[in-house]
């Protein structure tokens, strides 16, 4: 698996899940060392300067105007990591904590944050050689960033708090995520001495994004995944209800040219590419089918432009400096345009002749969290017109003669997969139900944080919502087969539509009688969502899906 190599500049959705989830190994460019050095230099003269600079040498939130003394500026930063280390509820999954960790070291090498190197090579060590952070669920309100959940990932760097280490001595003591071991042992482990944090690296560490946007990424990734399983169950289900592929014809979207929109109805086309079974019925007397099929490329396109306007948001913020105060080269901060710009520039900038400090507002979350909002919304709808195509293949009111009632040639003395759909609506309520935005404000320290995003809990709601949709994805799939039993076994499927019947098939025999459907249901969703679903069909294709 190719090294991840951070430079604060390119780091992508893909390379997060590369090395959150498959630990891929993390290493550091040489230009951006050399970034971090003058970054660190550009501290130690503010510091040395003894000029009051927020988070170097005060209190932090309320508590600014208070001066701390330069013998215990470093007390400061570790008292900071301590206070701050206030999370609650469950542990974050290693994934997230990982990510995390990856996207904070990244912010951290683009030179802005003024910590020494040893910490971003500690960081960059707990990453490749698997010490993951205990970090609970619940604490960050997403501004003055993921301040809670950081604070438990990095004050292992400390030797305090917990972490689960890979490769544990001790299989009793292990959960399957690793060994749990005491801060300073679980360094030990990855042969790392504790740190003694300076002025400002305590702040720099946990003043950010970070998890947020760690959790985005992998959000992209699996949204952008669970697109392309739903354009290839929409076409099995169009396939095996002798609906029409026309709705998908090039020309409709070329005269409502949306991306998404475009790049389904292309998708529905080379998936059905192929099939003995559309062109069965293409001039049969139905003129027009339901919204579920025929709006396929309208409503799966939308989902789609949702999911790349976060990836656009995604891919800034995890190239980007989120913490607070930035540490810049004096000249850095003068507009360029005017003495006038330069001359109030320097006026705001705390710092000396070589360093300006700049206190700001990057580490909330609203631009990701807005978004991270409107994806699960989208991903809602997702579900939701894949739990009608269900119905479609089931319903004896609306499906064609072919198929028996609830896909069961006993209906009556059998259910078949009637239940199925109960479970397709509970998910898609449950959807609904969790689907109010979560970016909302509740003021903080003394009211002096009187605006936060809750950016966390967007994306942990927005997970939620994926993990759900992938199995009404699933049942979709499920259902998809098993209508395809009622087919003329004369007619071939399409090239992609018949590689996920057979990738179905593979993991759940025909329903020719009642039987428990609950681990069959989990197990197609676990084809959707790990890509093996994705991969087959691909393989069929004569080029992969959009």
């Amino acid at each position: 698996m190719p090294e991840v190599v951070l430079d604060g500049e390119s780091l992508t959705p893909e390379q997060v899940v590369a090395v959150a989830r498959e630990e891929a190994a993390v290493s550091v460019a040489p230009d951006a060392r050399q970034l971090v050095r003058a970054s660190r230099e550009r501290v130690e003269d503010v510091v040395e300067s003894g000029e009051a600079v927020y988070g170097v040498n005060t209190g932090f939130g309320e508590l600014v105007d208070e001066r701390i003394p330069a013998d215990e500026i470093e007390t400061l930063q570790t008292n900071l990591l301590r206070s701050h280390s206030a999370g609650a509820g469950e542990e974050l999954p290693v994934e997230a904590v990982r990510a995390m960790l990856l996207a904070r070291v990244n912010a951290l090498v683009k030179g802005y944050s003024g910590v020494r190197e040893v910490v971003v090579d500690h960081l960059v060590a707990m990453l490749n050689e698997g010490v993951h952070p205990v970090v609970p669920h619940t604490g960050s309100l997403g501004a003055s960033g993921d301040l809670a959940p950081l604070a438990h990932a990095t004050i292992v760097l400390l030797g305090e708090g917990e972490a689960r280490v890979d490769g544990g001595e001790d299989p009793s003591a292990s959960d399957g995520d690793g060994e749990r071991l005491d801060g300073a042992d679980a360094l030990a482990r990855a042969g790392l001495e504790p740190l003694t944090l300076r002025a400002k690296e305590g702040l720099a560490l946990i003043n950010g994004t970070q998890l947020t946007v760690g959790l985005g990424a992998l959000l992209v990734v699996d949204a952008e995944r669970l697109l392309r399983v739903a354009d290839t169950a929409g076409a099995l289900t169009t396939e095996v209800t002798m609906s029409s592929t026309v709705p998908s014809h090039p020309a409709i979207q070329r005269v409502r040219p949306h991306a998404g929109q475009a790049a389904s109805a292309a998708n529905v086309r080379r998936l059905t590419a192929g099939s003995e079974v559309v062109e069965s019925h293409r001039n049969c007397d139905r003129v027009q089918d339901a919204y579920s099929t025929r709006c396929l490329p309208q409503v799966h396109g939308a989902v789609r432009d949702a999911v790349a306007h976060l990836r656009e948001a995604v891919a800034v913020e995890l190239n980007s400096a989120t913490d607070n105060p930035l540490v810049f080269p004096r000249d850095a901060v003068a507009d360029p345009g005017t003495d006038e710009g330069a001359a109030a520039a320097a006026t705001r900038a705390s710092g000396t002749d070589r360093a300006a400090v700049l206190s700001g507002g990057n580490f909330h979350g609203e631009p990701l969290g807005l978004r991270i909002d409107y994806l699960a919304s989208a991903l809602t709808e997702l579900a939701a017109i894949s739990e009608r195509r269900v119905d479609r293949m089931l319903n004896p009111n609306t499906q064609e003669p072919h198929l028996p009632p609830f896909l069961t040639t006993e209906p009556g003395l059998r259910s078949g997969y009637m239940i199925a759909q109960y479970t397709a609506a509970a998910l898609v309520n449950e959807c609904r139900a969790d689907g109010r935005p979560a970016t909302d404000n509740t003021p903080v320290s003394g009211n002096q944080e009187d605006h936060v995003s809750m950016s966390a809990t967007s994306a942990f709601q927005a997970r939620e919502t994926a993990d759900r949709v992938g199995r009404v994805l699933g049942i979709e799939l499920l259902c998809g087969a098993q209508a395809a039993e009622f087919v003329d076994d004369g007619l071939a499927a399409g090239r992609g539509t018949g590689a996920a019947y057979e990738a179905v098939r593979e993991r759940v025999p025909p329903l020719d009688d009642d039987r428990p459907l609950a681990a069959e249901i989990e197990s197609v969703a676990d084809l959707v969502t790990s890509g093996d679903l994705e991969a087959r069909v691909n393989a069929a294709l004569d080029e992969p899906l959009a």
